[in-house]
């Protein structure tokens, strides 16, 4: 399969169904907006912050959630250990559809993805809001069983669609699947009468270690949150809505992006092989694919950090009311909206980067996230205590700061012998820089005077001038970054022929 041929299907794994993926969120957002309405802020803490720790870790510690940390109040959240419990269940389930979701990754199944997540999330809420309408006395038993009913659906999905396909002798996807029945899955012992591969088994572990600092990194304010107290349950609370509304565009956009595109290195480069030993064809495909992603990252990182900063109190208090729009929930939105920019920098570079490294190379990465890891928890902690909840946010700023500048070095030293310079994408126009400022500057100063405590007509105003900045500042992209227009027209833009479950 040539180069072409497999950023087509990278391509098309990103965009294809993303108005279906914008339908189920706006679906999702819409009832989560709801939910709030008839929530407390404690046991939205529990639930969001403490319980999913629980899921992480069910097999293993668990028993800390029931027997050493502090249980909440009764009165206020209901049901505490019989969540977690439920909680549990839950990853032990998603677990079981784990090799089902990494063969339709790897074969770029999009609408299978797209379907099964989309369908699950949008029960999920229907589920969580009728529950929460009619039975508002059951507590975390609410939210526990809506996770399992998720992760069930999930899991069913996947397995009905594989069962069916390989089911099918007429399926012409049989022909590229690496199992041909659904018990090819499960383990077993291999003709030689090995029970495990080795080679595959020490890259497993190496990727292991490296998900698990990942997760570290990623979730690690959670357990700074948990295991030391530093905010009240009300107060995580809060923090948490404002991360899963802050990164809303990143699970939209940015994940889409980074899982195709990965998919896309993987296959078009060598890993650990030189640049200059591989094909130079895909070399160089793969140079200007990292350059378009890179300058549309950017854009989009800065669009919202340059506009999220005058329009979070109005989106908080649509969102949320008064509970997240008073008190700490507009800065912390404000935080995050510059958190977004580099996660979406973060993202582009880690797929490459994960995609063209060596096993011995993940493993020295590994050791650098193990110190990050560490030092990540500190500084949160320490942050935390001097600022507040905002501190959590720049402590993640620090932590991908950190990260981004490991890839950005791994990828000058890949081309470096090469003449392709994919990292010129992070260079913008003059022009582009000085409209996201005057942008910037123009709706501030609305928000000062139109929002967000002089009625709806002055908030429709504020969202005028927004608009209308926005509109400008697209435009001025449109013009000055024609290299990138034409990446998105020609790659993103154009349907493909082929209709089928991919």
């Amino acid at each position: 399969m040539g180069s072409q041929e497999v950023l087509g299907q990278a391509a098309r794994l990103a965009s294809s169904g993303l108005f279906l993926q914008v339908l189920f969120r706006l679906i999702t957002f819409v009832l989560n907006a709801f939910i709030l309405r008839f929530l407390s802020k404690e046991i939205v803490g529990v639930v969001n912050v403490r319980v999913p720790l629980g899921v992480f870790w069910s097999l293993f510690l668990g028993w800390i959630w029931l027997q050493l940390l502090e249980v909440p109040d009764p009165n206020v959240v209901p049901h505490y250990a019989t969540g977690v419990v439920l909680f549990g269940l839950s990853a032990v389930v998603e677990l079981l559809g784990e090799p089902f979701w990494v063969l339709a990754q790897a074969h770029m199944f999009v609408k299978l993805k797209v379907i099964a997540e989309s369908l699950s999330v949008i029960l999920k809420s229907v589920l969580t809001a009728f529950l929460v309408l009619w039975l508002p006395h059951w507590g975390l038993y609410i939210f526990s069983l809506a996770q399992l009913f998720y992760t069930t659906v999930l899991v069913l999905c996947y397995v009905i669609y594989f069962t069916k396909l390989l089911g099918s002798p007429e399926s012409t996807k049989l022909q590229t699947l690496p199992v041909s029945r659904i018990t090819d899955l499960l383990p077993n012992i291999t003709r030689n009468g090995a029970f495990i591969n080795w080679k595959e088994a020490k890259l497993t572990w190496s990727f292991f270690k490296q998900s698990f600092l990942k997760q570290i990194l990623t979730e690690g304010e959670r357990y700074v949150m948990t295991f030391l107290n530093v905010l009240n349950f009300g107060d995580q609370g809060v923090y948490d809505i404002v991360n899963n509304l802050g990164s809303l565009v990143a699970r939209l956009i940015f994940q889409p992006i980074e899982e195709s595109f990965y998919i896309f290195f993987a296959k078009v480069l060598e890993r650990g092989k030189d640049a200059t030993l591989q094909k130079q064809e895909d070399v160089a495909v793969a140079a200007a694919v990292l350059e378009s992603l890179l300058k549309l990252a950017l854009l989009a990182g800065l669009t919202i950090t340059v506009f999220g900063f005058a329009y979070s109190q109005l989106a908080l208090d649509i969102y949320g009311g008064t509970m997240l729009s008073s008190g700490s929930g507009p800065v912390l939105l404000r935080s995050y909206c510059l958190y977004v920019l580099l996660l979406a920098i973060n993202g582009v570079t880690e797929c490459f980067t994960f995609a063209a490294m060596s096993k011995e190379e993940v493993d020295r990465y590994n050791f650098v996230m193990l110190a990050l890891s560490s030092s990540f928890l500190v500084l949160s902690y320490l942050l935390t205590c001097w600022c507040g909840s905002v501190g959590f946010i720049l402590a993640n700023c620090f932590n991908m700061g950190i990260r981004i500048t490991q890839s950005l070095c791994f990828i000058h030293c890949y081309y470096r012998r090469s003449p392709h310079r994919p990292l010129a994408g992070l260079h913008l126009s003059p022009v582009l820089l000085g409209t996201f400022a005057l942008s910037g500057g123009v709706t501030a100063v609305s928000e000062v005077f139109l929002c967000c405590e002089q009625g709806w007509p002055a908030r429709l105003a504020h969202t005028a001038v927004g608009a209308f900045c926005l509109g400008a500042t697209l435009g001025t992209a449109f013009l000055t970054e024609t290299k990138l227009i034409h990446f998105l027209r020609t790659q993103l833009g154009v349907p493909r022929c082929t209709d089928k479950m991919t």
